[in-house]
């Protein structure tokens, strides 16, 4: 931080201030070295030029989130920049890869949730706000990627915020790594909950702080080779173990003491315990209870904790116990004995605290004493034992107590670090440093001066990184660097720790002298260290002595120095703990391996510096990282910002020590375009010119004269002073410019005076001229009134008389009209009275006569019709008794008189709607009827004549033998076949008589059935389809017993039973007619007994044997062609329907178990297997939709009484039963298909199939492949354009050929490379578009996808633009919103039809940009704010885009101060509604659509017109694919 050189009337400067630290103003005054400032505060301030720094009055109003960029890099800088951002809640800002957080003293969750977690996932370091997730990410990936440990220093005084950073950086490394083979509680939780045991034992409160840290923590959080968390350890360091036995007011001590001594009245009897204020150890301060704690409480948490942790209840009662010998340990007091320098126990007082001491720790009284009081010295000759005087049994016995306790201490980490399990097997951690800060106060005594040892410590491996970090920025840079100073501190640390002249060497030294006093050894610190420049003697002080440090001087009481670092491992102790009767004392002090008596001495200096020297053996094998936290002010509230306290904590900090190494350097660094930008304007010239930007940032430099800078590759680097040299400079030529604009603007305004006052005697001049021919005008105007005036009233008057005359005409004419027309309508009202009389009487007697006769033949009709019933009646009881034998074909006649009877009750109730066509109806139905006796006649005559080919092919059987797969192997078997023929030749002929029977019997009833002639034509359908599959069936089985066996076993599928074949299942490849809907039971008991002494075993096996492989074979050729893309048949895909076809044709819905399903589902999954052709992925989205919508329309869930027996013989009992049934009851052939051409329509036409359980659940695989496939290619979408996302957001820096004005062409050029990052995003949307419309998507698919890929860019873009400041200015948004005009213009082309309302998910970025880009913030209002231009974002995020909005076009501010306040009171009370305060958006990857929603959606399909893939067209097992002819 170099004195300024060119400080200059005008200029801007900050000047110190005893108040505010550093306060900014305005220099109206220079005599020689001092400077006269106008402060802001409205003072008037004087300094010397060299404790003056210039201000940058361009610096943004928010600060800047790195604070290298500040142009000036100095302390008032720095200071300035942090009260910006705290202001505005960014707590968090970067020196370097330095962070320093501010505590804010409130809640800010939406700083520290998931969605800023995923935010900072994998971000560069640096390019989102400043953040501790950025430090702990960054530690990660260095990890991950170099193999190497890492480590983040977490420092800062009592109360900045050290601990609650920790676990903010444990949450997001558990966050990255989660926890490897472990279920239940994660690293981090188990670390948080170790918290309250070691905070009320390591914890206590200090002059700063009610609950520091008196010891260092390093949580080393393990992980394994793949980067999961696969252990933890807490390690410990440097407990201040001289606060047991000395504390200072108003401190306290360790928190431990005041919960036990607050425990239930049980325990405090149970350990003899009181008030805090009757035991030394705690009432040598006044300050017992802390604000707002409540010790009872307290005691109960750590309980809790205690047990959380693993700690058992035994061990809990030891751990008070030892706690409590402790403190009645400190309450022995000691007298002088009868011998010289002996001492006894002082009273009956003190006698008790020993007993209890002994009662506690479980040893004997007696040895307890001894320990205290007595000595063991071992000399060659011999063994001798010697007292103690009070003030050495003193010592004694606080040596004791600081051994206890410390052993007390590291037993509990090592409990907790067994509890959270410790990896042994893990190369490579990140750990977490937690310790305490530099301390200074009125009175600094030992512990400070251990603690401030170890940040001077700290402080040099600081300073070596951050030197580091400078010498691989110039190295990047390629810059020479090598004469640049290193800024060390090794020589405070020599002074304190270098043997044998340091003073921790000499502490050791005067504490082995028993003689030593306070005094002495102060003198000899003052004698060795005289000349050191770090040590200062101060001059009122006999045994005080300052120190130098790099946060400050600071002065120590060396009074009591030697009795806090004696630290003697007494023999005595050790042997009095080992024999504790109580185990975990003993387990606290195991067997010492010297067996010597003597005392072996050990300081408190000497071990803190071993274990400082291990901490930072541990830190130098790992990468730092470093969290500087800040306590913004003493009171501990939020929104106070204390200049004074912050400077002071940034010297303890060491970033003002980061700042002068950089200082020493080059502290300010430019990019070429922002030197260029910034300092252009000193040689016009050089921007006009075709130069490089490197070139020209040179030319100007050497313009400037500048001596000492850099040139690196990408950036300017400036020696201290030079920024502000070029500011001088540019403020000149800026001032010589607005002098001349001046100049041109009070020319403009004379000449503007000059026109008006020249304009106003023209228009004086116009109005008196005007004013006479006003009077000129008025004149004449009332003299033309006049004649006017006269005119009128003759004209009225004579008007007048003319009215009068024609009224009175009138109203004669009137009088006379009007008695003419009311004789007219009398009469006529008259004769239409008369007529309606006589209608009316007429209609009546009419009426009456019909309505007799009507009644008379309604009787008549139904007593007849009654008596044909009855008779018809009779005759079919008798039928009946004449059959009584047979009770199946007696049941079914039964039923089918019932049957008969309904209807017959059926057609009375329609009767009376009928009985005007009964004629014609009835000619109708018999011509009818004997048109379809006739057809059934000849259909019969050529089943017949095809069953006699069908005999004499098995006949000529042995040819035909060599061409099939069924072999006929002797002549016995083609006997039986032969036989077989003619009995179904019988069964034939004897069917169609019964058939002829059960019609005659039922003709009289059938007649009157409106709807038979619909059901009659129905049935000859299936008769011309039965014929034509018999047909097709002999063409393609040259084999007749094959053909007839086939019908055999799927007309045995599909009989009631399921036990025996009956004649009629073996019949059902007759022709079936109106006479021979079903054939009579007799008859086909008799062939089923005639059938039953044919049939063999072996004859169904091998054709059961053959279906199956057919079956296969269909379904392999099946699969095999929808492996292939089979494209589109109009905008329906072919494999869809084709797949659909088939499985209802084989009736794979209705089957318990197949594995057609499960072919067709691993079809889909190996053809979507590469994930990134999209191409084929749209084709199975196209497929699998379609396929899905015919499912719904077909499927429905099986009852469960469907399918019985039962339904299916009620379904079949007669042709009425099927035709009643509809499309219900299936085809019971296999050649027999009622989706053959005409029989399938649209999805209206489509039957609805009792699904069984494969068909249900191909149905929800299909349903997850469709999601899978749906998400594949939105992903791919996300995928393509996330990296473009990034690039879109913030505004490409042009070149420099933009800052010159006039080059039109250029500037085209440039907007055009600044558009095409959007232009690429909307290529990509045309592609797939494109894609999803070949492949004919259904609509509704591609509007959820789009509707889903805009709502991803709204996401990205808009928590881009609030994590990231530079994206918050009025170009940026300016771009953004021309590139959301892209967009807009892609969404109107590709119509609502597939872009849908994807335009309205911009909504957030669309209303941010357009608050970027408005103007006149200032001026608008909060209402108008949330309620017009930014209705739908919330108040954290309006404020936070307001807070970190800066115009780097115009210069323009944000929105008025009153509206951030406003804000700020408005997310306080949400924050205390419990209302979520995250401003980040989270993107939405659910799948938007259910099977209902596509349903709904999706239009009907027509798959009559399909033609079949050319694989399986000529196939002969795929015949019904085949379109059929009406």
């Amino acid at each position: 931080m170099a004195a300024p050189v060119n400080i200059i009337v005008g200029s801007h400067v900050w000047v110190e201030d005893p108040a505010l630290a550093w306060v900014d103003g305005e220099v109206f005054k220079i005599s020689g070295e001092e400077v006269h400032v106008h402060t802001t505060n409205g003072k008037t301030a004087v300094a010397n030029i060299s404790k003056v720094f210039p201000k940058d009055t361009e610096a943004p109003p928010g600060g800047v989130d790195d604070m290298t960029k500040l142009s000036y890099l100095h302390e008032p800088g720095v200071l300035h920049n942090l009260a910006m951002r705290y202001e505005l809640n960014e707590i968090y800002t970067y020196t370097g890869n330095i962070l320093i957080a501010i505590n804010p003293f409130q809640r800010l969750p939406h700083l520290y949730d998931t969605h800023m977690m995923e935010q900072y996932k994998g971000a560069g370091f640096g390019e989102l706000s400043p953040h501790v997730f950025a430090v702990a990410d960054v530690a990660y990936k260095a990890m991950m990627n170099e193999g190497k440990s890492n480590s983040i220093l977490v420092s800062g005084e009592s109360g900045a915020g050290k601990t609650e950073t920790t676990k903010m950086l444990m949450r997001y490394l558990a966050y990255l790594g989660g926890r490897s083979g472990v279920e239940g509680r994660t690293v981090e939780q188990q670390v948080l909950e170790s918290n309250p045991v070691l905070e009320a034992f390591g914890n206590a409160k200090t002059v700063r702080n009610n609950n520091s840290s008196r010891f260092g923590k390093f949580v080393e959080i393990q992980f394994d080779k793949n980067g999961r968390i696969s252990g933890a350890a807490v390690r410990t360091y440097l407990l201040e173990r001289s606060r047991v036995c000395q504390i200072s007011n108003p401190e306290r001590n360790y928190h431990c003491f005041y919960l036990l001594c607050a425990a239930p009245p049980e325990v405090r009897e149970k350990f003899k315990l009181g008030d805090p204020k009757s035991f030394h150890y705690l009432n040598q301060s006044s300050c017992y209870a802390l604000d707002g704690v409540d010790d009872a409480q307290e005691y109960l948490t750590t309980i809790r904790a205690m047990d959380i942790v693993g700690i058992s209840e035994e061990e809990q009662e030891a751990i008070f116990c030892v706690v409590a010998a402790i403190l009645q340990l400190g309450n022995i007091e000691f007298a002088k004995g009868a011998d010289v320098d002996s001492s006894v126990i002082k009273d009956e007082k003190s006698r008790f605290h020993l007993n209890m001491t002994a009662e506690l720790l479980k040893c004997d009284i007696k040895s307890l004493e001894n320990a205290l009081i007595k000595r063991v010295m071992v000399t060659p000759e011999e063994i001798i034992t010697r007292t103690l005087d009070p003030v050495a049994a003193v010592g004694s016995r606080d040596a004791l107590s600081k051994t206890i306790y410390s052993r007390l201490f590291d037993w509990l980490v090592d409990k907790i670090n067994f509890s959270i399990g410790q990896d042994p097997n893990s190369k490579q951690l990140i750990g977490v440093l937690d310790i305490y800060g530099f301390e200074s106060f009125k009175l600094n005594s030992f512990e400070q001066f251990c603690i401030n040892f170890t940040n001077e410590k700290l402080q040099q491996h600081f300073n070596q990184h951050v030197f580091k970090m400078e010498q691989e920025e110039y190295t990047k840079e390629e810059i020479n660097w090598s004469y640049i100073e290193f800024v060390d501190n090794q020589d405070v640390l020599d002074l304190i720790e270098k043997k044998p002249g340091g003073i921790i060497a000499l502490l050791d030294e005067a504490c082995m002298f028993p003689k030593s006093t306070h005094e002495t050894f102060a003198q000899k610190l003052f004698q060795t260290f005289k000349n050191n420049k770090r040590f200062i003697k101060p001059k009122l002080s006999r045994t005080s002595f300052t120190i130098s440090h790099y946060a400050g001087e600071v002065t120590y009481l060396a009074d009591l120095f030697l009795d806090k670092n004696k630290d003697y491992v007494v023999a005595e102790h050790q042997d009095l703990l080992t024999a504790s009767k109580c185990s975990f004392v003993a387990s606290l002090f195991p067997p010492a391996e010297e067996s010597s008596k003597s005392s072996k001495f050990s300081s408190i200096g000497s071990r803190f510096k071993l274990q400082l020297q291990s901490l930072m053996e541990t830190l130098n094998s790992t990468e730092p990282h470093y969290i500087r936290c800040v306590k913004p002010n003493n009171v501990l509230k939020p929104a106070i910002f204390e200049n004074a306290n912050i400077i002071q904590q940034l010297r303890c900090g060491g970033v003002l020590e980061a700042i002068r190494i950089s200082c020493a350097g080059y502290p300010t660094r430019r990019t070429f375009y922002e030197f260029l930008h910034r300092f252009g304007v000193l040689a016009p010239e050089i921007l006009a010119g075709n130069h490089d930007d490197k070139v020209a940032c040179q030319m100007i430099l050497d313009k400037m004269g500048l001596k000492g800078y850099q040139i690196g590759k990408t950036k300017v680097f400036l020696r201290a002073g030079q920024m502000a040299e070029l500011d001088a400079r540019r403020a000149e030529v800026l001032g010589n410019a607005a002098r001349t604009i001046q100049r041109q603007i009070r020319t403009y305004i004379a000449w503007k005076e000059f026109i008006a006052l020249r304009k106003a005697a023209i228009m004086l001049q116009s109005h008196w001229r005007g004013i006479l021919a006003c009077k000129l005008y008025e004149q004449l105007r009332r003299g033309a009134a006049a004649l006017k005036i006269q005119k009128n009233f003759r004209r009225h008057i004579a008007r007048e008389s003319y009215l009068t005359v024609r009224q009175s005409a009138t109203t004669l004419q009137t009088g006379l009209r009007a008695m003419t027309a009311r004789n007219e309508f009398r009469f006529r009202k008259q004769t239409k009275a008369a007529i309606i009389i006589q209608a009316a009487f007429r209609c009546h007697v009419a009426y009456s006569y019909y309505k007799s006769l009507q009644k008379a033949a309604l009787t008549t009709q139904c007593g007849w019709r009654r008596r044909v019933a009855r008779r018809e009646l009779r005759k079919l009881k008798m039928a009946a008794r004449e059959t009584g034998a047979l009770k199946e074909a007696k049941d079914k006649l039964e039923k089918r008189v019932e049957e008969l009877t309904w209807r017959l009750q059926l057609e009375k109730r329609l009767r009376t709607d009928l009985e005007e066509e009964k004629a014609q109806e009835i000619a109708k139905l018999r011509d009818a009827l004997h048109a379809v006796e006739i057809q059934v006649e000849e259909a019969n005559a050529r089943v017949i004549t095809e069953q006699e080919a069908a005999r004499k092919a098995i006949e000529e059987a042995p040819p035909v033998i060599k061409e099939t797969p069924v072999i006929v192997e002797d002549t016995e078997k083609v006997n039986s076949l032969a036989a077989e023929v003619e009995n179904l030749k019988a069964s034939l002929l004897s069917e169609t008589k019964a058939a002829e029977e059960a019609r005659n019997a039922c003709t009289d009833a059938e007649t009157r059935n409106a709807e038979l002639v619909k059901k009659l034509e129905e049935s000859e359908r299936k008769v011309d389809q039965l014929q034509e599959s018999v047909q097709r069936l002999e063409e393609k089985l040259a084999n007749s017993e094959s053909e007839i066996q086939v019908l055999r076993q799927q007309s045995l599928a599909m009989s009631p039973t399921g036990k025996s074949l009956t004649a009629r299942q073996r019949a059902m490849i007759l022709p079936r007619t109106p006479e021979n809907g079903n054939v009579l039971n007799g008859e086909t008991k008799d062939t089923t007994l005639a059938l039953s002494n044919v049939r063999e075993p072996e004859s169904e096996e091998k054709p059961q044997k053959y279906l199956n492989e057919k079956q296969q074979e269909n379904q392999d050729l099946l699969i095999k062609c929808i492996s292939q893309n089979l494209g589109f048949s109009g905008s329906k895909p072919i494999a869809a329907c084709v797949v659909y076809k088939c499985l209802l044709h084989w009736r794979s819905f209705e089957v318990e178990r197949t594995t057609v399903f499960d072919r067709i589902i691993q079809t889909i999954a190996s053809a979507i297997e590469v994930q990134d052709n999209n191409d084929v992925l749209a084709y199975w989205l196209s497929n699998s939709s379609t396929l899905l919508l015919l499912l719904q329309h077909t499927l429905k869930a099986s009852g469960a009484a469907s399918l019985t027996p039962q339904r299916r013989r009620a379904t079949s009992a007669s042709l009425f039963g099927r035709m009643s049934q509809g499309l219900r009851a299936s085809p019971q052939s296999a050649g027999l298909s009622f989706l053959s051409g005409r029989g399938l329509g649209r999805l209206d036409d489509l039957r609805q199939v009792e699904a069984k359980y494969p068909a249900l659940l191909f149905k929800q695989q299909l349903t997850a492949f469709l999601e899978k496939i749906y998400g594949m290619i939105r992903d791919n979408l996300k995928k393509e354009i996330s990296p473009l996302l990034g690039l879109c957001i913030q505004v490409p820096r042009t070149s420099r050929a933009s800052l010159v004005k006039g080059r039109s062409q250029s500037n085209a050029v440039a907007q055009q490379a600044l558009i095409a990052h959007w232009q690429s995003i909307v290529k990509s949307l045309d592609h797939y578009l494109k894609i999803m419309k070949s492949n004919h998507v259904p609509p509704f698919l591609v509007r959820k996808v789009f509707t889903q890929i805009f709502s991803f860019i709204n996401v990205q873009l808009f928590n881009s633009l609030l994590l990231r400041r530079e994206c918050c200015s009025f170009s940026n948004g300016e771009y953004v919103k021309a590139g959301l005009a892209e967009l807009e213009q892609w969404c109107s082309e590709a119509t609502e039809e597939y872009a849908g309302s994807a335009w309205d998910e911009l909504k957030h970025i669309r209303q941010a940009v357009g608050f970027l880009v408005i103007h006149q913030k200032p001026k608008k209002s909060l209402n108008e704010i949330t309620k017009e231009l930014c209705p739908v974002l919330s108040i954290q995020q309006l404020y936070r885009i307001s807070t970190m909005y800066w115009d780097d076009k115009y210069g323009t501010h944000s929105v008025s101060s009153d509206v951030i306040a406003k804000m700020r009171v408005m997310m306080t009370e949400d924050s205390n509604n419990a209302v979520s305060s995250s401003f980040l958006l989270d993107d939405d990857s659910s799948i938007p659509f259910t099977v209902d929603d596509i349903s709904k959606s999706l239009q009907q399909v027509d798959i009559t017109d399909i033609d079949p893939p050319s694989l399986i067209r000529e196939n002969s097992g795929f015949g019904f694919l085949l379109p059929r002819s009406e």
